[in-house]
């Protein structure tokens, strides 16, 4: 049986032409910066320095990525930035789980005060410097869990969760009790594999999270030999004249194009983990959000 087209009307049309060609310009715009980025950072030094300009370069060269790496500051940076993103997305996502699964049974006792007090902290919160201090007198300054620990959780992502966990039908946990699961079997075995969507989508944005921070770590490390990859960029940004002393004496290398390089190497890796995940993402943004 053959499928019937529906028939679009002329205005239908015209809408659709005129959100497509928007769209492709603000995509277009959004592109164009990291693509002179990129082709920058492949770009020899005599092209760069020649051209305002670069979307594709005519002369390809790798000198500005072996200055960068000459030393260990970059690598060292990726590997701290990826342990904390690594440690604290895991972290995130635990204690989001685990905290949200018992506030999504309306029989738990104590439930509402314990909803309305993480609601307060949405609205109510003491600050940078209270936060400092806490993370002072817990003996965690100058450590990597002084960048994960404070911010385990937070109000507002766990109430998506919940309001996910309590949309999904009671009687999974009933059939599974009746077979002699307990809570903890219920929620690792049956509930956890339902929510693939949810979970993939937080991964991505407590990962970007953790990824992208630097405030945090200029905040709470005093020793640079722990800064992470986004801390080593601001300092180079900051920084474009002392370049050659941070990154290992050379002088060769345009300041802008290290500084490219940089950015280049500090946001592969997210591009590269996100197409993995990005089936899941457009689905997950909405599950929680609206309780039918």
């Amino acid at each position: 049986m053959k499928k019937q087209k529906i028939r679009q009307s002329m205005g239908s049309r015209v809408f659709d032409i005129v959100n497509v060609a928007v769209l492709g310009l603000v995509a277009v715009i959004m592109l164009v910066p990291f693509i002179h980025v990129m082709a920058a950072s492949f770009t020899s030094v005599e092209e760069y320095l020649s051209k305002d300009f670069i979307l594709f370069p005519t002369t390809f060269s790798l000198e500005s990525y072996r200055y960068i790496f000459s030393t260990g500051t970059i690598l060292h940076g990726l590997m701290v930035s990826s342990l904390v993103t690594i440690a604290g997305t895991c972290m995130n996502l635990l204690m989001s789980v685990l905290t949200a699964y018992p506030l999504a049974h309306r029989d738990l006792f104590g439930r509402k005060v314990m909803i309305m007090l993480v609601i307060f902290t949405l609205m109510f919160n003491g600050g940078m410097i209270p936060m400092f201090i806490v993370v002072q007198k817990l003996g965690l300054l100058n450590s990597y869990a002084s960048l994960i620990l404070p911010y385990v959780i937070s109000s507002f992502n766990l109430m998506l969760f919940k309001n996910y966990f309590q949309e999904l039908p009671v009687e999974l946990e009933e059939a599974a009790k009746m077979d002699g699961y307990n809570d903890l079997s219920i929620l690792f075995l049956i509930i956890l594999p339902l929510s693939k969507p949810l979970l993939a989508t937080f991964a991505i944005i407590f990962g970007v999270e953790h990824w992208n921070s630097w405030f945090n770590a200029m905040l709470y490390l005093s020793d640079s030999g722990k800064w992470p990859i986004q801390v080593i960029l601001r300092q180079i940004v900051l920084s474009a004249s002392e370049v050659g002393d941070a990154m290992g004496g050379a002088n060769f290398i345009p300041p802008a194009t290290v500084r490219m390089c940089t950015i280049v190497v500090a946001t592969l890796p997210i591009l590269c983990i996100y197409p993995f995940l990005q089936k899941y993402f457009t689905k997950g943004l909405l599950v929680g959000s609206v309780k039918g």
